[in-house]
């Protein structure tokens, strides 16, 4: 059991240390693609990457080698690691606990209202530059290239996306055969041309805010998974830098190094009681 704590924390920080360069990887990967739209993670998967790497160097340098000031800089970045994620996990739960779809009747798939989703979601996602660079995300994805190939009949079977379903279709509530009913804003926003679609309604942006509700969901409970591995390796972490302050001062692990103390609260009363005994006996 000696050094115990310095080999497991090692080992765990050599582990993290190689996980964080396919993150880096991908992120880098991300950075190069303009036709998808992971190319919104790449700046938090590249800053995740790269703290996870310097964490890790930090913490597998100070375990292995007994170097108590680089474990004191990975205990103090671990720290901040863990309350930037717990803050971003609950942020996350907050600002997504509204939203969802609405059934729409005599259909499988839903359709999405903006006026549902929290306030910050929708000042995001009204904001015009930020819309035109998911829009441009959208056209390069061809979410709608099958879609509008569908007879009257597939809309009745076949379900949708919530980007899909905002997108590349008008609202099921328009009528387009009657021009004398009053209807919502998103059916005059709808056109028939493939780079058109439905791209400036509101259906729209609610089905991608959905799309981000749904994968949000996904990492906060990731969140909550890496938050419980992390406090368990902080703890193992302080174990270790414990060790590695006592192998600087070159002494043996165990050995008492106190020189004051102050006598406990009952001391005086309990030798008392003791030296009575002995003169008794």
């Amino acid at each position: 059991m000696y050094r115990l704590s310095n080999t497991v924390i090692g080992f765990l920080n050599l582990f993290t240390l190689l996980a964080s360069i396919p993150i880096i990887g991908a992120g880098l990967w991300m950075a190069r693609s303009s036709t998808t739209c992971e190319s919104f993670l790449q700046t938090p998967l590249l800053i995740v990457g790269f703290i996870i790497l310097i964490v890790s160097l930090a913490g597998f340098i100070g375990a292995c080698f007994h170097v108590a000031w680089a474990l004191w800089v990975y205990l103090v970045m671990m720290l901040l690691l863990i309350g930037t994620l717990l803050a971003l996990t609950v942020f996350g739960f907050v600002v997504t606990s509204r939203g969802g779809g609405a059934v729409v009747a005599g259909r499988v798939y839903s359709e999405f209202h903006l006026d549902n989703y929290s306030s910050w979601m929708r000042k995001r996602i009204k904001d015009p530059h930020y819309w035109m660079t998911v829009k441009s995300c959208i056209l390069g994805s061809k979410a709608c290239a099958k879609v509008v190939l569908w007879t009257p009949s597939d809309y009745l079977t076949k379900d949708l996306s919530p980007i899909q379903s905002g997108c590349c279709k008008p609202p099921t509530s328009c009528n387009y055969a009657s021009t004398m009913v009053a209807q919502e804003s998103d059916c005059y926003r709808w056109n028939n041309d493939p780079n058109v679609l439905c791209y400036e309604c509101d259906s729209c942006k609610a089905g991608v805010l959905e799309d981000v509700r749904r994968n949000w969901h996904k990492i906060s409970v990731l969140n909550i998974v890496m938050l419980i591995v992390l406090i368990g390796i902080y703890c193992i972490g302080c174990c270790a830098f414990q060790n590695a302050k006592r192998a600087e001062s070159d002494y043996p692990y165990g050995e008492n190094r106190m020189y004051k103390s102050r006598p406990r609260w009952d001391y005086h009363w309990r030798r008392w009681i003791h030296d009575r005994r002995q003169q008794l006996y």
